[in-house]
C-alpha cells in the first residue's frame, strides 16, 4: 500500500509538473502577441503628426486617429468577451489576429484614395482585432498560475508589450516620418500618404504568420473560466459590474489608458515646440521611444517588486510620481520639461497590468465577461486625447497636459483603496 501511495503521489506530481511546463510554454507564446499589439498601438503616435501634416488637421481632428482606434475597444469588447467565452482563449487569439490583418490591408486603399476617413476606418478594424486579442490574452495570462502572482505575471508579459511600443517609434521614424516631402500641395500629400503602405503591409504579413502559428499550437485549456449563460445578456453584464472592485477598476482603466495615450499622442508635437526641444518631427519620434522604453524597463522591475510589495501600494506610488512629473512638464521649459514628460513612461509601467489583474481578482466564471468590460473601458484612449486636443487648440499644447493629472489622481485612489475586494455592490 505504501508503494501504491507513493505512485499516486508521484503521478500527481508529474501531472503538476506537466501542467506547469505547459503554462510556461503558453506564457512564452503569448509574449509575441503582447509585443505586436504594443507595436501597433504605439505606431499611432507616429501616424498622428504624419496625417496631421498630410491632411492639414488641427489637434482635435488629428486625435480622431486615437478616437477611432480606441473607440473599437468600447464597441467590440463585450461581443469579443461573448465570443471568447464560447470558442476559448486560443481560438479567440486566432480570430483577433485575422481581423487585425484585414485592418492592416485596408491602409492600401486608404493611401491610394487619399481619404482620411478611410484611414480612420482601417484603424477601427485593426483595433477591433487587437481588442479580441486583449480580451483573449489578458485573462489567459492571469489564469496560467496562482492568483497571488497574477499581477506579477501579467506585468511581465506586458513588459514585452512595452518592448513593442519602444521599437515602434524607431520603425515609424525611419519608414514614415523620414520621407522627403516635395513642394506642392497634392504631390506632397500623395508622397506622405504613400509612406504608410509598406509598414502596414509588413505588419499584415507578421500578423498572418502569428495567426497560423497560434492555430497550430497546443495550449492549455482553462475550464474554470467557462460560463454556461450567454455573456451578452444584461443579467450577466450587471452581475459582473456589481463587483465593486471591477467597476472601479474599469474607471481606472478608462482614465489610465486615456492619460497614457494622450501623453504619447502629443509628444512629437510637444517636443518640436521651440520652447521645449525645438527638434524636427523625425528626431522627436526617437525620443518618443524613451517614453515607451521607460514603461518597458519599469514593467520588468515591477514584475519582480510586486512579488514582495502589494500591487496596490506600487500602483499608488507610480500614479503619484506621474502627477509630480506632469506638474513639472506644465510649469517647466526646455530640457527640464522634456525629460519630465518622457519620465512619465516609467511611472506608467505597471499601471495597466496591475489595474487589470486587481479588477479581475476572484471573478471566477465571470472572468471573461470582466475582461470584456475592462477592455471596453480602454475607450478612454479614444476620448481623453480628443479632450486634450480641444484644450491644446484653445490654451496651448503645454497647458493641456493638466488633463492627465486628474486621471492619475483617480488611479492613486484605486491603488490605495478602490481595488479592495468587497463582493458585489
Amino acid at each position: 500500500m505504501a508503494t501504491l501511495g507513493t505512485n499516486v503521489e508521484t503521478g500527481s506530481l508529474d501531472t503538476k509538473q506537466r501542467e506547469a511546463s505547459g503554462y510556461r510554454f503558453a506564457l512564452v507564446a503569448l509574449t509575441s502577441l503582447f509585443f505586436m499589439w504594443g507595436f501597433i498601438t504605439c505606431l499611432n503616435d507616429i501616424l498622428i503628426p504624419h496625417l496631421k501634416g498630410v491632411f492639414d488637421l488641427n489637434y482635435a481632428q488629428a486625435m480622431l486617429v486615437q478616437f477611432c482606434f480606441f473607440g473599437a475597444y468600447f464597441l467590440v469588447s463585450l461581443p469579443a468577451g461573448s465570443l471568447v467565452s464560447r470558442i476559448g482563449y486560443q481560438r479567440g487569439i486566432v480570430v483577433g489576429l485575422s481581423v487585425a490583418v484585414v485592418g492592416c490591408l485596408l491602409f492600401i486603399p486608404a493611401e491610394r484614395l487619399q481619404a482620411y476617413p478611410l484611414f480612420l476606418f482601417a484603424l477601427f478594424v485593426l483595433a477591433a482585432g487587437i481588442t479580441v486579442l486583449q480580451v483573449s490574452a489578458n485573462p489567459y495570462v492571469t489564469a496560467l498560475g496562482s492568483e497571488r502572482t497574477a499581477a506579477s505575471r501579467l506585468t511581465l508579459t506586458q513588459a514585452f508589450n512595452s518592448l513593442g511600443t519602444t521599437v515602434a517609434p524607431f520603425f515609424g521614424a525611419m519608414l514614415i516620418l523620414s520621407i522627403a516631402i516635395p513642394a506642392g500641395g497634392e504631390a506632397a500629400a500623395a508622397q506622405r500618404a504613400s509612406a504608410v503602405e509598406g509598414p502596414y503591409l509588413m505588419l499584415a504579413a507578421a500578423l498572418a504568420a502569428l495567426a497560423v502559428t497560434f492555430a497550430l499550437l497546443k495550449l492549455p485549456r482553462i475550464d474554470s473560466h467557462k460560463v454556461v449563460t450567454g455573456l451578452n445578456d444584461f443579467a450577466a453584464f450587471g452581475k459582473t459590474l456589481a463587483h465593486r472592485h471591477l467597476f472601479l477598476g474599469a474607471i481606472a482603466i478608462f482614465l489610465y489608458v486615456g492619460a497614457e495615450v494622450s501623453i504619447g499622442s502629443f509628444l512629437v508635437n510637444f517636443l518640436s515646440e521651440d520652447s521645449i526641444a525645438g527638434i524636427s518631427e523625425q528626431q522627436a519620434a526617437f525620443y518618443v521611444s524613451l517614453y515607451w522604453g521607460g514603461a518597458m524597463v519599469g514593467r520588468f522591475i515591477g514584475a519582480a517588486v510586486m512579488r514582495y510589495v502589494s500591487a496596490g501600494a506600487v500602483l499608488g506610488a507610480c500614479s503619484l510620481g506621474a502627477c509630480v512629473l506632469l506638474a513639472i512638464t506644465i510649469l517647466g521649459s526646455g530640457r527640464v520639461a522634456m525629460w519630465a514628460v518622457l519620465a512619465i513612461g516609467l511611472c506608467n509601467s505597471v499601471m495597466f497590468p496591475t489595474i487589470f489583474s486587481l479588477a479581475l481578482a476572484r471573478l471566477g466564471a465571470l472572468t471573461s465577461q470582466g475582461s470584456g468590460i475592462l477592455c471596453m473601458a480602454i475607450v478612454g484612449g479614444a476620448l481623453v486625447p480628443v479632450l486634450q486636443g480641444l484644450l491644446a487648440d484653445r490654451i496651448g499644447i503645454q497647458l493641456a497636459f493638466v488633463l492627465p493629472i486628474f486621471c492619475y489622481l483617480y488611479i492613486l485612489y484605486y491603488g490605495a483603496a478602490g481595488h479592495q475586494v468587497r463582493g458585489a455592490r
